[in-house]
């Protein structure tokens, strides 16, 4: 069977709809409450919402044989489910850790720069929600193929599934470990080295870098395939490249890093932690990988 590009091309319209219609949400609440660290839970809340409306496209589509839906059911659910599963994980868990917060130090730095006579909603607009909404849609796109995908290989399909597990639970044990950590006062000021956090520096940043990559996994074909068979999977790997980009080299670890090395212990902390992949705390060879 052939990947049916025809309506992969046609389903990229609705999923930046949804991602629009997200960002776009939560830019008009930003806008009424002066407040844009919103945008920030919004991210995951978006991806949720695009993984059902790209299923729910691919499920009302017919196939040449008049048939209901393309691509793989099974596939094409757990493609969307996992998304969806990880999108409100990572929403709900940000908008609670801001509830009651005022700005984000790093969108008031970010919007300080609005040219004079430029309202600080429309800078915003520009260049936190739509550069937002587009990386949505863009880091998207292995979800939205393998909802289409009529062939496969279950091995890696599980193997996907597995590796997405991985990251979801350095993800969301990383993250209750920090709140964990941060709701005891005496820790005020001072850098978490305990559970996830002794293997990894960044446990919530390697869960991503799993969990998207491992839904890439979704739209590989099955070993020996003709060369054509390979063509959702080529395409959509600037996905799990952006994001793995983003969050060593952009706006996650490094970004992130600057403000940890303040932090007393910092050194001693680097010197014996790995930067990004986990491993074994104490033996991280220094130099490599940080």
């Amino acid at each position: 069977m052939n990947f049916p590009w025809g309506a992969f091309a046609l389903g990229l319209a609705p999923a930046a709809g949804a991602s629009a219609l997200v960002l776009g949400a939560t830019w008009l609440l930003s806008r009424r409450r002066g407040i844009y660290r919103y945008v920030d839970s919004a991210w995951g809340f978006a991806f949720a919402f695009l993984a059902v409306v790209s299923w729910l496209f691919a499920y009302g589509s017919q196939g040449t044989d008049g048939s209901r839906g393309l691509g793989d059911p099974v596939r094409a659910g757990l493609a969307a489910a996992l998304t969806v599963v990880w999108g409100l994980r990572l929403g709900v868990h940000i908008a609670r850790r801001g509830r009651g917060k005022g700005e984000d130090p790093r969108y008031d730095r970010m919007l300080s720069k609005a040219p004079e006579g430029t309202p600080r909603p429309r800078y915003a607009l520009r260049v936190v929600t739509l550069p937002q909404a587009a990386l949505v849609w863009l880091v998207s796109v292995p979800v939205q193929a393998a909802v289409l995908l009529p062939y496969g290989t279950w091995w890696v399909t599980w193997a996907g599934v597995a590796l997405w597990a991985l990251g979801l639970f350095f993800e969301a044990v990383g993250d209750a470990q920090m709140a964990r950590f941060k709701s005891d006062p005496a820790h005020k000021g001072k850098l978490i080295d305990v559970g996830l956090w002794r293997w990894t520096r960044h446990p919530n940043y390697f869960g991503d870098f799993a969990v998207w990559w491992g839904l890439w996994l979704l739209t590989l074909p099955a070993a020996g395939a003709p060369a054509a068979a390979w063509g959702p999977a080529a395409a959509t790997l600037v996905s799990p490249l952006l994001m793995t980009y983003l969050l060593v080299f952009g706006s996650g670890k490094r970004l992130t890093e600057r403000g940890m090395a303040e932090r007393e212990g910092w050194e001693r902390y680097a010197a014996r932690t790995s930067g990004f992949l986990p491993w074994p705390p104490g033996v991280w060879p220094k130099g490599r990988g940080d």
